[in-house]
């Protein structure tokens, strides 16, 4: 059986409608934005009473990924993407989902074959990955700051 390119065409705009893009946009900047403003709140909260600039820049950053990691657990970071996209892809706590979400999803398999193993399933590549490049990255500014002195 043999399918037409123009009828495989309807079959998929059919199947997945084009979605609202401008709307989606909006979405992800105001939700992002909100992750980005209550992580300054808190940082000014903590500049506030008295915290160290050390410390400062421990507390803000801590306190979003226990906070996506508890909503993540408990299942609400999830219906909070569907609505924000893209804006819960803000780098924190982005993070902490991806950590937490894999983990929660291997658990009946145990601690160590589950959870363990599955934790860093989606976050291991960006480790990997993000350490290479900064690597490389350090080495290309180190010849290059070699060669211009």
């Amino acid at each position: 059986m043999s399918i037409s390119k123009s009828d495989y065409s309807k079959m998929t705009d059919k199947a997945s409608p084009a979605s609202p893009v401008l709307l989606n946009c909006v979405k992800a900047f105001v939700f992002g934005g909100g992750i980005c403003v209550f992580a300054q709140l808190l940082n000014t909260l903590f500049e506030r009473a008295g915290f160290s600039e050390k410390a400062l820049k421990l507390m803000a950053p801590a306190i979003i990924i226990v906070i996506t990691a508890i909503l993540t657990g408990i299942g609400v970071y999830d219906k909070i993407a569907r609505h924000a996209g893209a804006g819960t892809i803000v780098p924190i706590s982005g993070f902490a989902n991806s950590v937490v979400a894999p983990a929660l999803e291997f658990q009946h398999e145990g601690y160590v074959l589950g959870t363990a193993a599955q934790m860093f399933s989606i976050a291991g590549p960006v480790i990997v990955y993000g350490t290479a490049c900064s690597v490389i990255y350090g080495l290309i500014y180190f010849f290059i700051s070699l060669y211009i002195k």
